[in-house]
């Protein structure tokens, strides 16, 4: 009778380290993620990439750095723009990763 137990015993410990284990893994990969994507934003489809802080160039808009890198929402991300058109060289603006959106 007490055989049974300390296996039921040991199991649970067993059980318990798995779980522990498996947290400890998902939480390290979703940390790497966030660590990769602070760093630069690739754009597949151009093999672009794009720094998450960019610089407007001459000669660029919105839209062409929205392609560029990737990025179709440079207006909802950066408040400091109120219209679109007026764009110039030196500008700072924030890029994010596409993707699904909430």
């Amino acid at each position: 009778m007490g055989s049974s137990r300390s296996r039921a015993t040991y199991a649970d410990a067993a059980r318990w380290y798995c779980i522990i284990f498996l947290v400890f893994i998902v939480l390290l990969l979703g940390s790497y993620r966030e660590d990769n994507s602070l760093i630069s934003k690739v754009n597949p489809a151009m093999g672009q990439v794009c720094d998450e802080i960019y610089v407007v160039g001459e000669g660029e808009t919105l839209h062409t750095i929205s392609e560029k890198c990737g990025d179709p929402f440079i207006i909802e991300e950066n408040p400091h723009i109120h219209d679109p058109d007026d764009v110039f060289p030196g500008l700072v603006i924030k890029i994010t990763p596409s993707g699904p959106r909430n």
